[in-house]
């Protein structure tokens, strides 16, 4: 029997950023920090922290590099800095080959350039190094594109990342933790079958959502 824990926490991703927002009142108002979101479902969480906290948000782009045979699967993830984590055994399980990983990372690129363009009007992630960030999403499954995301922070030369998420495997948070300086979770799920079981309205985040954040922040 699945606990009724593991069922809807949050009303939407609103809710769930302002309860975030109140685990990391300690960073209201400070100094060179700023809310990083992981579009599109983790920058409305990150609005409602940027606002709570009064502190600027921005977006960092990644995307899921897919497994040709199952696309749902990740064989790693691509942020847009060129960073890369990968996932050698699915690779190894699912036999990807050079040319199928070419040709996804090729497709993930174009992806992500039309994504600077329509965010952030093609200007570059801003300089983060000496800052501290928040880096947010509204919920880790497999964790690909948030280790991926991560990567890019550390060779940014980040003074500080604290990873802000909603709900997580306690796997997950357990190598979290072992790679930023802070983790804050509203919720360790045992029994996880996709982010969305944790929240009662979880519709799919178009670009025009993620920009009207952007823009009014």
């Amino acid at each position: 029997m699945i606990p009724r824990s593991e069922f809807a926490l949050f009303r939407d991703r609103h809710d769930a950023g302002q309860r975030l927002a109140q685990k990391l009142l300690q960073y209201k108002d400070t100094k060179n920090t700023m809310v990083i979101a992981l579009p599109r479902g983790g920058v409305v969480v990150g609005y409602d922290i940027s606002l709570a906290l009064r502190l600027p948000l921005d977006v960092l782009i990644t995307r899921k590099l897919r497994t040709p045979s199952n696309l749902e699967l990740a064989m790693g993830a691509l942020a847009e800095t060129g960073y890369r984590h990968m996932n050698e055994d699915g690779i190894r399980e699912y036999r990807v080959n050079k040319a199928e990983l070419d040709e996804e990372v090729l497709c993930q690129e174009s992806e992500i350039r039309r994504r600077i363009q329509r965010y952030r009007d093609g200007r570059a992630l801003p300089s983060l190094k000496g800052q501290t960030v928040i880096l947010v999403d509204d919920g880790i499954a497999t964790g690909a594109t948030f280790y991926a995301s991560l990567g890019a922070l550390l060779k940014a030369e980040t003074a500080k990342i604290v990873a802000a998420v909603t709900v997580a495997p306690p796997r997950v948070l357990a190598e979290l933790k072992m790679l930023v300086d802070e983790v804050v979770v509203l919720h360790r799920a045992e029994w996880f079958f996709g982010i969305g079981q944790f929240y009662e309205q979880f519709p799919q985040v178009e670009d025009e959502e993620v920009i009207t954040c952007l823009e009014e922040v």
